[in-house]
């Protein structure tokens, strides 16, 4: 793959997306669909030959554990799967000391569970690349994936607009207004005032935003959809926040994703996406997700390509 800028992420943690510029943004997503063409064409690598790479989940995972392993193992590393009771990390064991043991045995980290200090604590003190497949705060390697899926559909980023749909607090809705600010997307995010997302983030991705040429906005009101290119929902109670579920039933129920929802955007064009698991008939109607689903798939299948070009970039031989 051609690097005209001649950027390396050598060595890097991948913790969040405000560490990164727009232009390493672009690298990480032009570099993962060069590996995914090469791998359609049943080519994979050996930039991470003789890497073993520690796989510390918290919270289960479908798409993150298999794209971490797949991603690995296609360039040749060792993946170790690291449970919850696998290891003492937090438990008998500090953090700082279970990411200084692990730094000394692993070549990197990927780190999945609770707490975004609990990764940035591993990045610190391992001396080895970390990288967040989900923390309460954020979920940067979503994001990847997802903004591959937009390059994929439409061709660019820039000037595309997207609209989140419904916890406008949690992780997804957290990074995708991120990357957006980063990456010039006119991203919006809908959602009823209880809640929008904290002030601070929405300032800091608005400073962002003078400099992308992105628009940011927070709206309780359904008609802010018109126009859209993408529609994008979570799932309305995240790991760890089952206890709520009924209470976020009551208030996000009007914002369900429906064919009525998809109707005001005004355009056909529009397609929509979910970061999957999806619970059908909440915060999507069935004949929405069966409509879109090569488009969501193609998103979740994104999240290993993406995912082994992080790997790549910051720890591969490239």
């Amino acid at each position: 793959m051609e690097n005209p800028k001649n950027i390396s992420l050598k060595g890097r943690s991948f913790l969040t997306l405000k560490d990164f510029t727009a232009d390493e943004i672009q690298y990480l997503l032009d570099l993962a669909a060069d590996l995914k063409a090469k791998k359609k064409q049943g080519i994979t690598g050996n930039s991470l030959k003789g890497k073993n790479i520690a796989l510390i989940f918290e919270k289960p995972s479908t798409r993150t554990r298999s794209s971490f392993t797949v991603g690995a193992i296609d360039e040749g590393g060792h993946p170790e799967y690291l449970g919850r009771d696998d290891i003492q990390l937090g438990h008998k064991e500090t953090v700082e000391d279970t990411a200084r043991v692990l730094g000394r045995i692993f070549d990197g980290i990927e780190f999945r569970g609770f707490k975004q200090e609990t990764v940035e604590k591993l990045a610190k003190y391992s001396g080895v690349p970390v990288w967040n497949g989900l923390t309460d705060d954020y979920h940067p390697t979503q994001i990847l994936a997802d903004f591959l899926t937009i390059m994929e559909q439409f061709g660019h980023l820039k000037g595309i607009k997207l609209v989140f749909v419904g916890d406008g607090r949690n992780n997804m809705a957290n990074s995708l207004m991120i990357g957006s600010a980063k990456m010039g997307l006119d991203f919006c995010i809908l959602a009823p005032k209880e809640l929008w997302p904290g002030e601070e983030l929405v300032n800091l991705c608005n400073e962002y935003a003078k400099e992308s040429g992105a628009k940011i906005t927070v709206s309780d009101d359904l008609d802010v959809v018109k126009g859209a290119d993408v529609i994008y929902t979570d799932v309305w109670a995240s790991m760890g926040e089952e206890e709520k579920a009924a209470e976020r039933i009551k208030l996000l129920t009007p914002y369900q994703v429906n064919s009525a929802l998809m109707a005001r955007t005004g355009k056909d064009s529009t397609i929509f996406m979910h970061c999957l698991p999806a619970v059908r008939e909440h915060e999507v109607t069935t004949e929405i997700m069966d409509k879109f689903s090569d488009v969501v798939f193609d998103e979740a299948e994104n999240r290993m390509h993406t995912i082994k070009a992080v790997m790549v970039a910051t720890l591969g031989n490239i």
